[in-house]
């Protein structure tokens, strides 16, 4: 026991034990394939009182978390792109805010059904509405869907959530003030609060227009500079807010919007983002380290209750909107998973309550609670989406109010001609191979499963049709009897397989072309049925090496 006490009464010893059994919490939470925001928190609980209760050094792990937050609010700041925000398209915009609308509502009506008063409630509903990006976007470039339709509609709408927490940070900022100076007091500090946040606004567009472009290009020459400046920049920026009563978070999240025009952005963002994890290592275990278990009972009935709606109703309000607004049921139920989980934001959301004093410990405990257990169910249900839709697929044919429409708009082209060629993907290579196939006299019909696509080809007047290739029921509704080939330009090897099946399943006579990136996968592809394997990379090149040897022949004959 003696060596054990002197371990912990040393600092630098406590954090090499915290550091290794985050290390090994995360080994064990990568093995269980689960985000590492689940294994550090859990690492948390395990060191707290909960467990062999041997953190003493709270004060600095907890300074240490302030900045994490900071850098992570920071760089959601350096990276939004206000062109991206524009271009974010209806159906993100609409998804976005509805199921913000939706589960703030009903998490606000569930909470009340608790027991929770007002306040601590609205924090509560508010806290259940948010995703984590972070988290979404690492599961989807793990499965390789980042670029699917369902993947740029999640992400469309998780930037649009991340724009409506600093919102909601900003306004509830407000409710902290002081409650013992009547009506009118808090209305002026309200008013107060609101021009100091204007304030702090206003140093955007000064600071981007006058300092940062005559300045950071000398920082930059030195990239240790850079960062350092960046850091202290930001951290500086969260001081003063906090001083000025509007939250360290807003200010962290100004600093961001302030430097996100610059030319270093992407520099900044990506030396950043180790630092920015690292630092919210200690949030997540501090987070762990407060969670006394033994006086959790009546919350963890609550959290299940409040886990419950957010697994399934989130996806189900997206389902309804994207349904409603002509998506099939596959697309909308995959984007509808990424939001069946809140996020760390909602954890930083919760803290501030805390620390305004607007909710107590175990309402944060709570928050705390629902994060774990749906952050670690919802990546399983988007690790093993395939399944799970294939088993629910039935049931959901209730949200596709669009389906009906886009089979009869499939029927209605079958009568008007008989296609030579089908092309499925309509993006850039499959469009470049309709105008060819179309200068050749043949009759193509284009088929994608993003509906902007499809109406910008039906606008250049070209034969084009909604449908998605990895739906089986696709095949049902294609006019293939006549069509000589069916060319797909999808890469993704699964993907090809399947609809392969499909078709041959069919009874489909006619010719198949696949696209793949790679040589390996080529064999399998002319294995399961496909008569001609296209590789665009490879074809690219040796056209370019033969016009390139032309040119070079040209030269060499003057």
């Amino acid at each position: 026991m003696t060596v054990i006490s002197e371990l912990f009464d040393n600092i630098f010893y406590e954090f090499a034990i915290l550091l290794l059994a985050g290390a090994f919490f995360g080994t064990v939470g990568h093995w269980l394939k689960q985000p590492l925001i689940v294994a550090f928190i859990a690492a948390g609980i395990f060191l707290g009182p909960s467990g062999v209760d041997v953190i003493t050094s709270y004060n600095n792990i907890h300074l240490l978390a302030e900045i994490g937050i900071t850098l992570l609010l920071f760089v959601v700041g350096l990276k939004l792109d206000f062109k991206e925000i524009k271009t974010l398209g209806t159906v993100s915009l609409m998804t976005g805010l509805g199921q913000v609308l939706f589960t703030s509502l009903v998490g606000f009506g569930i909470s009340r059904l608790l027991g929770y008063d007002p306040i601590t409630a609205l924090y509560i509903a508010i806290a259940l509405t948010f995703s984590s990006t972070i988290i979404i976007v690492k599961l989807l470039s793990d499965k390789q869907e980042i670029d699917s339709l369902h993947g740029r509609i999640a992400i469309g709408f998780l930037i649009v959530q991340d724009i409506v927490v600093i919102i909601m940070m900003i306004i509830l900022s407000g409710l902290g003030l002081q409650q013992a100076g009547g009506e009118g007091s808090q209305a002026f500090q309200f008013a107060m609060l609101g021009v100091k946040s204007i304030g702090l606004v206003l140093l955007v567009p000064l600071l981007d227009r006058f300092i940062f472009p005559r300045l950071l290009p000398k920082i930059a020459v030195n990239q240790e500079l850079l960062i350092l400046f960046t850091i202290a920049f930001s951290v500086f920026i969260a001081a003063l807010s906090e001083y000025l009563g509007v939250g360290k978070e807003i200010g962290a999240f100004i600093a961001g919007v302030s430097l996100a025009s610059s030319e270093f952005r992407e520099a900044i963002t990506g030396r950043l983002a180790s630092l920015r994890d690292f630092l919210l290592f200690f949030f997540f275990i501090h987070l762990g380290s407060q969670l006394d278990m033994a006086n959790l009972g009546q919350e963890f009935l609550d959290s299940a209750i409040l886990s419950l709606f957010v697994l399934i109703g989130n996806p189900i309000i997206v389902l309804i909107i994207m349904g409603a607004m002509g998506y099939n049921k596959r697309t909308s139920f995959l984007a509808g998973l990424t939001v069946a989980q809140i996020s760390e934001f909602s954890l930083v959301f919760a803290a501030m309550g805390l620390s305004l004093g607007h909710i107590n410990e175990n309402a944060v405990g709570l928050v705390t609670l629902v994060g774990l257990i749906t952050i670690a169910l919802s990546t399983y249900m988007i690790l093993y989406s395939a399944p799970l839709y294939e088993r629910l697929a039935p049931f959901l044919k209730i949200f596709e109010k669009g389906e009906n429409r886009q089979r009869q708009d499939a029927q209605d082209i079958g009568k008007k001609a008989d296609f030579d060629i089908i092309v499925i993907g309509i993006g850039r290579y499959g469009r470049h191979i309709i105008d060819h196939l179309t200068k050749q006299g043949h009759k193509v019909l284009g088929v994608d499963f993003d509906p902007g696509i499809v109406h910008q080809a039906q606008d250049q007047g070209k034969m084009a049709l909604y449908g998605d290739i990895e739906d089986p029921e696709l095949i049902n509704y294609l006019p293939l009897k006549n069509t000589k080939a069916v060319i797909s330009t999808i890469t993704h090897l699964s993907t090809n397989t399947s609809f392969i099946s499909y078709l041959r399943e069919a009874q489909y006579k006619g010719k198949i072309v696949a696209t793949v990136h790679y040589d390996s996968h080529s064999k399998k592809l002319v294995d399961k049925g496909a008569d001609m394997i296209v590789l665009p990379y490879k074809d690219a090149v040796e056209n370019f090496c033969t016009k390139f040897q032309g040119l070079l022949n040209d030269r060499s004959q003057e």
